[in-house]
């Protein structure tokens, strides 16, 4: 009996939206494992060691993103370089692509996990951290860096994989990782008594073997991202097109996370619990951000595979069928996400304060998270066309600047959390319709381009 022959991802033919909802949903539960990771952190440190230890793990989110953001934003422009390339048909190009790729990680992974646990408690210090928290949040963090090496190289080789269509392989990793996770969680905490330190090593170890099981795909692999491991090497032309997309796209994280590290000083004046109940909620938020990132990352890879092989009129279609995906999936997670919020809120804390809490977060930003799913996927579509730099200033301004500007005003005059968790969702609607404008111009540069080409 013949095998059944797995169906190809074809992002330059056939139905799109079938391809779209092909590429996307292992993505999608990709990310969510990747949040399972901090979620359990969270789980059993919140059910087993307290507030106090949930509120350490909570409130270092913001900060390990604000110090990763930059290298994430290069293998967001190694997904492009790539697929730019498969589109293009140039195998030796999509080689030296990977090459660089993984290189790139390596030495990210390194510089990260030395900045990390080196700086970890001084940074914290400048978030305002309280005492009764810093010493907890610092010793996780501290270990958490330790794995920092895998989580660099598995996000580079996952982009390898996913440009030409391979989101499967990268999930099949963080499932078996993540199940591994929640098992060293228990056994550190309950039976060792680890505390904090336990579930930062747990995700560590967890990310070691995400990273071996995608780089043993990409070792192993039969097509153009083929890794020739034991020949590393950095090729000029393929870090000068990684980073003329990866480094705009990592500032604009970087300057990201500081207005969320902004946000969450912040946060942070009112308390532990009302810090846990924040966390507890960032946490249930990141699976409805993260389902709705998918159609980003979708719409990225596809419109540059599309770009690379001079199909240009696809593109615009693209965009559409994403923004549909993307503006049902976070109607339904998000509204999904406050509805049910006590119930999810509870599975994070027992304590009715620390629910609270959290219920005022998802009432402001859970339930219009779809407004920034809808202003992502724009910005997928730009950088896929090799727009990085516009959208990153036009990021910088409508989201940071206006968040660092209402906290130093509005939120001074008011002094409540309310007034504080209502500048998400007014930054996401500023922002989304500056990107669409500039969608709508960059397009038209690219189809005349395109045209002068043909004649």
């Amino acid at each position: 009996m013949k095998k059944r022959k797995r169906k190809k991802i074809n992002m330059l033919d056939g139905n799109l939206l079938e391809n779209i909802i092909l590429f996307a949903l292992p993505v999608i539960a990709s990310g969510i494992m990747q949040l399972l990771f901090n979620a359990i952190d969270m789980v059993v440190v919140g059910k087993f060691s307290g507030n106090n230890s949930m509120a350490a793990v909570s409130s270092t989110g913001a900060l390990i993103n604000l110090v990763v953001n930059m290298f994430i934003g290069l293998s967001i422009g190694s997904s492009v370089c790539i697929a730019r390339r498969i589109g293009s048909g140039n195998n030796k190009k999509v080689h030296d692509a990977v090459q660089t790729s993984v290189t790139i990680a390596l030495f990210a992974g390194v510089v990260l996990t030395i900045l990390g646990v080196q700086f970890s408690r001084p940074l914290l210090v400048m978030m305002k951290s309280p005492d009764d928290v810093i010493d907890l949040s610092t010793v996780y963090l501290r270990v958490y860096f330790t794995g920092m090496l895998a989580t660099m190289v598995y996000n580079f080789a996952s982009a390898a994989l996913r440009a030409r269509g391979d989101t499967k392989n990268p999930l099949y990793a963080l499932i078996i990782a993540g199940i591994t996770n929640a098992l060293l969680n228990l056994f550190f905490v309950i039976e060792f008594k680890m505390d904090v330190a336990g579930v930062g090593l747990a995700s560590s170890l967890s990310s070691y073997i995400s990273a071996g099981i995608v780089l043993y795909v990409l070792i192993n692999d039969n097509s153009s991202v083929k890794l020739d491991i034991r020949h590393l090497y950095i090729d000029k032309d393929a870090l000068w097109e990684i980073s003329k997309v990866g480094i705009p796209a990592g500032i604009q994280g970087t300057v990201f996370s500081l207005s969320n590290v902004a946000i969450q000083s912040s946060v942070n004046e009112f308390g532990a619990v009302t810090m846990a109940g924040n966390g507890a909620a960032s946490s249930i938020e990141g699976f409805v951000y993260n389902a709705m990132s998918a159609f980003y990352q979708t719409c990225l890879t596809f419109t540059s595979q599309n770009l690379g092989a001079g199909k240009v009129s696809r593109i615009r279609k693209i965009l559409f069928v994403c923004e549909a995906c993307v503006l049902v999936t976070g109607l339904i997670c998000g509204v999904g996400g406050y509805l049910f919020g006590r119930p999810l809120l509870s599975i994070y804390s027992d304590d009715p304060q620390v629910i609270a809490a959290g219920m005022i977060r998802l009432t402001f930003v859970c339930r219009l998270y779809f407004l920034c799913g809808m202003m992502d996927v724009l910005v997928g579509s730009l950088r896929g066309m090799g727009q990085s730099m516009f959208p990153m200033v036009v990021s910088l301004v409508g989201v940071c600047v206006f968040r660092l500007v209402w906290i130093a005003t509005y939120f001074q005059a008011h002094q409540n959390i309310e007034s504080l968790y209502v500048s998400y969702p007014l930054s996401w609607v500023i922002t989304g319709v500056i990107h669409l404008l500039s969608f709508i111009l960059v397009y038209s540069s690219v189809q005349k381009k395109r045209k002068l080409q043909l004649t």
